[in-house]
């Protein structure tokens, strides 16, 4: 039996057990994928300093992320189709971020409905809004996620276009899997993953079908979700989504310091530093190289989250360092869920918090408050 001791085990085992286009969308980039790559390389150059004979008694990760208590600076990022890595997939992520004690954050493009997760978690979750030209349809997604009882609505603004993702392409990606010659062969070596997909009616995407006029089954489905990303969406919309939303508001996808001051002017709560995972503008930099501008330029007047590239407690505690508020992982929770489920998803989290603990006490912290850039050896860190 494996012993899983690091993320890198849990991709492994999610690699051999889900099905080959489904693990291929979430563990890949646009184009050459430079910048899949950078947001997890672009870690490791940043060293961390060594501190001992240090009081390390009664550590501490927990901090709040807009107000929400958090057991470690972590939250689960909105990623598609995870229902699609693990039957029922988004309700047993949300059921291991709420044991954990951290923030989840459910996709627009989810395969577990907004009304799957609130009936299945009983707590307040977080849910992320893509712009549809259907402007009727965006509307009524926010009045279902304030129906549910979700605590904050992050808005991204790095997919009015899709970037061209070639894995995608080449794999024929569709949901549920198209029944090609290619595709049974696949998943006759699944037989666990099949076995969980006949157990469970959810198989499409739950925010769209059934919600959309029209849209009842996989070809209208795909008719419909190729032409329906609002190439237009502008800072307008935001204060318009703002406005009828009327909560906590997070924005994602900014790697710009002029973007960030326009997100500080909308009234946002939060803004995420994220490349949306390598997966649109391949070429564009690493949100940890982008992340000190932004902290520099807005970091007091506005909470500065990032994502991009963690697959380590290490990997938080250098983002925490550089500023961020918080972080989120994708991928991370997705092997965990691919490889072993909901138990998998826990397992991630596990993981991070103890390389997380250890790594401050390491540096002589005990308060993940007390984090800054001093655990950092000068000179090995982005300015």
């Amino acid at each position: 039996m494996t012993v899983i001791t690091h993320i890198e085990d849990l991709r492994q085992l999610a690699q051999k057990r889900v099905p080959r286009m489904f693990y291929d969308y979430a563990d890949s980039g646009s184009w050459t994928e430079s910048t899949y790559r950078a947001n997890e390389s672009d870690f490791q150059p940043i060293k961390l300093r060594q501190r001992v004979a240090v009081n390390m008694d009664n550590r501490s990760t927990a901090t709040t992320m807009i107000g929400q208590h958090a057991a470690m600076p972590v939250a689960i990022a909105p990623v598609g189709s995870v229902g699609m890595h693990s039957a029922d997939g988004e309700i047993k992520v949300a059921r291991a971020a709420k044991a954990f004690g951290i923030p989840f954050t459910l996709s627009t493009m989810s395969i577990c409905s907004i009304e799957d997760i609130a009936a299945h978690t009983k707590s307040p979750f977080w849910f992320q809004l893509y712009v549809m030209r259907d402007r009727d349809f965006t509307d009524r997604l926010i009045d279902r996620a304030k129906a549910a009882g979700c605590s904050a609505l992050v808005l991204t603004l790095d997919l009015q276009i899709l970037g061209q993702r070639h894995k995608d392409l080449k794999n024929g990606l569709s949901v549920p899997p198209k029944p090609t010659l290619a595709n049974w062969i696949n998943l006759a070596t699944k037989p666990a993953w099949c076995l969980g997909m006949l157990g469970t009616q959810r198989r499409q995407f739950g925010n769209i079908v059934g919600h959309v006029k029209g849209v009842a089954d996989m070809g209208s489905l795909s008719e419909w979700t190729a032409n329906q990303f609002d190439a237009s969406l502008n800072w307008g919309d935001v204060e318009r989504i703002k406005k009828r939303w009327g909560g906590r508001l997070i924005l994602k996808g900014i790697q710009d310091v002029e973007d960030a001051k326009l997100a500080v002017a909308s009234g946002a709560d939060a803004l995420i530093v994220s490349n949306h995972g390598g997966r649109q503008l391949d070429g564009a930099e690493s949100s940890i190289r982008a992340l000190p501008a932004i902290v520099a330029a807005v970091g007091d007047q506005i909470e500065v989250h990032m994502d991009g590239g963690i697959r380590s407690g290490q990997d938080v505690l250098k983002a925490v360092a550089l500023g961020a508020r918080g972080t989120y992982i994708g991928r991370a929770f997705v092997y965990g869920l691919g490889a072993m489920g909901e138990a998998g998803v826990t397992k991630a989290l596990q993981i991070i918090h103890k390389e997380l603990d250890l790594t401050m006490a390491f540096c002589g912290r005990t308060r993940i408050d007390q984090v800054d850039k001093s655990i950092l050896l000068p000179g090995s860190y982005p300015t």
